[in-house]
């Protein structure tokens, strides 16, 4: 098939959602390029749930090395984003060059997938509003504020967005991505 599709990603991504996309990307026969705020090994974490804690805990994931920077990334290069979870969105979605290039998927009608905390990346750059969304359940608050709608499901599909709660969501998550990516017809926006 040859798509290539763009995975965005820093320091404190979530390790098995990373590896998890890259290698169900290329078992497609898709290419998958990692993107980050530097080109250089990523230090990744893995995040889980344990007894008696309220939240996840944190540990030192793999790593893996990026292809490009954010800024050498050219949309029209590419036929889908998918922006991680972990904790890197929360720096990531500080980063101008990130959500312009995410704001130019969406105004070419282009897939853009997001799990996780990769959400937090969609509402920041303003793509959240009138839409659909699912994400970890502690993300909820930061979709409502930005105008879209919380969903419980896995995963969700609004147009050409589709997002996933957490990487335990993965086979319903991975099921959408793949029904929508073998579409021949364009999304229409």
């Amino acid at each position: 098939m040859n798509r290539k599709i763009l995975i965005v990603t820093g320091d404190g991504g979530e390790s098995y959602e990373t590896l998890y996309a890259v290698h169900r990307f290329q078992e497609e026969g898709d290419i998958a390029v990692i993107a980050a705020p530097s080109k250089r090994r990523l230090n990744l974490v893995m995040h889980d749930f344990e007894p008696g804690w309220d939240t996840y805990v944190e540990k030192p994931g793999y790593c893996l090395d990026s292809d490009l920077t954010i800024e050498e990334a050219v949309v029209d290069d590419y036929d889908a984003i998918l922006l991680l979870g972990g904790r890197a969105p929360e720096y990531l979605r500080n980063h101008a060059p990130l959500l312009e290039v995410v704001r130019e998927f969406d105004r070419q009608g282009k897939w853009i997938f997001a799990i996780c905390h990769g959400i937090q990346i969609l509402v920041t750059a303003g793509l959240a509003n009138n839409r659909k969304l699912t994400a970890y359940e502690h993300v909820r608050a930061e979709i409502e504020m930005g105008g879209g709608t919380y969903c419980t499901q896995q995963a969700v599909r609004d147009q050409n967005i589709i997002t996933g709660q957490t990487w335990q969501s993965h086979p319903e998550f991975y099921r959408e991505v793949f029904a929508c990516l073998n579409k021949a017809e364009l999304v229409e926006k």
